[in-house]
């Protein structure tokens, strides 16, 4: 994936609540492990690493249907691009699997 279609991916999760930055790192939060490895490609792709991915716990789809929540740490450092502006802008403190936000 090239950096500048990268970025665009990674700033829609920003706007959708599924990425979020938690000191210097980036969380992405998913309940499909297809988009944890487009969200790893992403961030190989602008120069960044891959800390960690967890399942932290399991949410419900509707009333009938449980899946497991992925969490991915990243560590992106942004020195030629804007996604920490971008994220202080349009961002949140929760992702939107987080039962306080």
């Amino acid at each position: 994936m090239l950096p500048p279609q990268a970025e665009k991916k990674m700033r829609s999760w920003v706007r959708s609540r599924h990425l979020i930055r938690s000191g210097n790192f980036f969380i992405f939060e998913t309940v499909e492990f297809s988009t944890v490895e487009r969200f790893t490609d992403c961030v190989k792709s602008l120069g960044g690493t891959v800390i960690a991915v967890d399942s932290i716990k399991k949410v419900w789809i509707g009333n009938h249907r449980q899946v497991v929540l992925y969490q991915v740490k990243a560590s992106l450092h942004t020195p030629h691009h804007d996604l920490k502006q971008y994220w202080v802008k349009y961002g949140s403190f929760y992702t939107r699997f987080d039962e306080r936000g």
